[in-house]
C-alpha cells in the first residue's frame, strides 16, 4: 500500500536553490551539522522542508530562492572546469567576478580548451541544458597537425566506436590549410568527455588547439578570454522556449560585471 509522500522538498535542493552551496555540498553541510530547520540541528539530508519550515545554514537563515540566471564565460586555455582543483591548477572559479553569485558550469571544457562555457546559479537549468535529449549543437574551430585530405573525416561524420564508447555522426568541415596545420569546424550534440580529440586521434590527427564557439543558441561572438556576459532573463526564457509561467523569474537588473585580471598563464 502506497503511503503519501511527505509535503515540500528535500532540504539539500532548498538549500541550492538558495544560492548556497550545490545539493552535495548541502548534504555535506548536514552531515557536518551546520544546517538547522525551526531551531533543531539536523543530520540527515533526506528530510522535506515547506516554505514555512526556518531553514538556517551556520547560523544565517536561508533567503528566498535566487532566480534562474545564465551567464556566457570565455574560458582561456590552462584553466580546469571546477571548484577546486586536487594538483592546484588555477580553476576557471578564480578569475569570475567577485559580485557574481555562485555558479555551476553547464558541461566542461577540459583544461586545454578554450572557448565558451555557460554559467548559471540553478542546478535545475544546469540538469535541463545537459540532458541528451535537449540536443543543442555546439560548435568549435579545431587545430590539427597534419595536412588532412576531407575524406579522412568520414568515421566522423558517419559516427565511431573509441575505447567501447559511441561518438554519434559529427558534422565536419576542413576549412584551410595554415603552415603545418590543419584549421576545421566540427559540429556535435553529445560532447562527450574529450570527444573530439579522441575522435581526431582516432583518424591519426593530434588536436593542437580547440574553440568551443557557440553551445545550442548562444555564441561566443567578441567575448575575450576570461569575460563573462549575463544574458537577460527576456532572452534566456525566449531561447529556452518556456512559456511565462515556466520562465525563470526576472532578476533585478544589474551592473555588467567587470573582467578580473588574470594572474595565472
Amino acid at each position: 500500500m502506497s503511503s503519501t509522500p511527505p509535503p515540500g522538498e528535500r532540504i539539500a535542493k532548498v538549500i541550492a536553490r538558495a544560492g548556497v552551496a550545490s545539493r552535495r555540498e548541502a548534504e555535506r553541510l548536514i552531515e557536518a551539522g551546520r544546517v538547522t530547520v525551526n531551531g533543531q540541528k539536523i543530520s540527515r539530508a533526506a528530510l522535506n522542508v515547506t516554505p514555512d519550515d526556518k531553514v538556517a545554514v551556520d547560523g544565517r537563515a536561508l533567503g528566498a530562492p535566487e532566480p534562474a540566471r545564465l551567464w556566457l564565460y570565455h574560458k582561456p586555455t590552462g584553466r580546469v572546469t571546477t571548484t577546486r582543483d586536487e594538483q592546484g591548477r588555477a580553476t576557471i572559479y578564480d578569475d569570475l567576478p567577485g559580485d557574481m553569485p555562485r555558479v555551476v558550469s553547464i558541461g566542461r571544457l577540459d583544461l586545454n580548451s578554450e572557448g565558451l562555457l555557460l554559467l548559471t546559479n540553478d542546478g535545475a537549468l544546469k540538469r535541463k541544458l545537459e540532458l541528451p535529449s535537449t540536443g543543442w549543437l555546439r560548435r568549435y574551430r579545431v587545430r590539427v597537425n597534419g595536412r588532412p585530405e576531407d575524406s579522412a573525416f568520414e568515421p566522423l561524420r558517419r559516427g565511431l566506436t573509441v575505447g567501447g564508447e559511441t561518438f554519434q555522426p559529427m558534422t565536419v568541415t576542413l576549412d584551410r590549410q595554415q603552415g603545418a596545420n590543419a584549421w576545421i569546424t566540427v559540429a556535435i550534440r553529445e560532447g562527450k568527455n574529450r570527444e573530439i580529440r579522441r575522435a581526431m586521434e582516432d583518424v591519426g590527427l593530434r588536436v593542437n588547439r580547440l574553440i568551443r564557439l557557440s553551445f545550442g543558441p548562444f555564441q561566443l561572438g567578441q567575448l575575450k578570454p576570461g569575460e563573462v556576459e549575463e544574458i537577460r532573463p527576456r532572452v534566456l526564457r525566449d531561447q529556452l522556449g518556456l512559456k511565462d509561467d515556466d520562465a525563470p523569474a526576472t532578476a533585478k537588473p544589474r551592473p555588467k560585471p567587470k573582467r578580473r585580471r588574470q594572474t595565472g598563464p
